[in-house]
């Protein structure tokens, strides 16, 4: 079953226009964001609200299939960061910079391992943090509602 342009709507609302893992605002990215299946369709789960997220292509092709990934501090697998069951701010907090989402429990450091959601693959110039640079000089980022390292 497809997701009908209700629902999308309906999950994009509930989002706020943002990415529910990555947090970056759809209206300043130049693709339309994707519904992801918090479970994934291959792994049985459905069309139903509960189980869609509002994601940035680059996180929804990154969490691929996946539902837990490594956290290296505690060296044990963990779920990976459910919007419809968690709240961003228990897991995640932004750098000073605001370049970099930190993970602060293992579900998060798995998330942001798992969805490389600092592209560190990469170097900084040529990945998100520098997109997200640009968006904290103009006023658009981070989302006034998550929370920031101390400087």
């Amino acid at each position: 079953m497809t997701v009908n342009e209700t629902v999308r709507q309906q999950v994009r609302e509930r989002a706020n226009g943002l990415c529910e893992y990555c947090h970056s605002p759809e209206q300043i990215c130049t693709t339309r964001f994707t519904i992801d299946h918090i479970l994934p369709r291959s792994l049985n789960g459905s069309d139903h609200l509960n189980n869609l997220a509002f994601a940035c292509r680059r996180c929804n092709e990154r969490r691929y299939n996946f539902v837990a990934g490594y956290d290296h501090i505690t060296e044990t697998i963990v779920p990976l960061f459910n919007p419809r069951q968690q709240q961003w701010s228990d897991h995640f907090i932004w750098s000073a910079d605001g370049k970099e989402i930190l993970g602060t429990t293992p579900i998060g450091r798995a998330t942001c391992d798992r969805l490389d959601l600092n592209d560190t693959r990469y170097p900084e110039e040529e990945s998100i943090r520098s997109a997200r640079e640009l968006w904290k000089r103009v006023g658009l980022h981070p989302p006034n509602t998550d929370p920031c390292q101390s400087a």
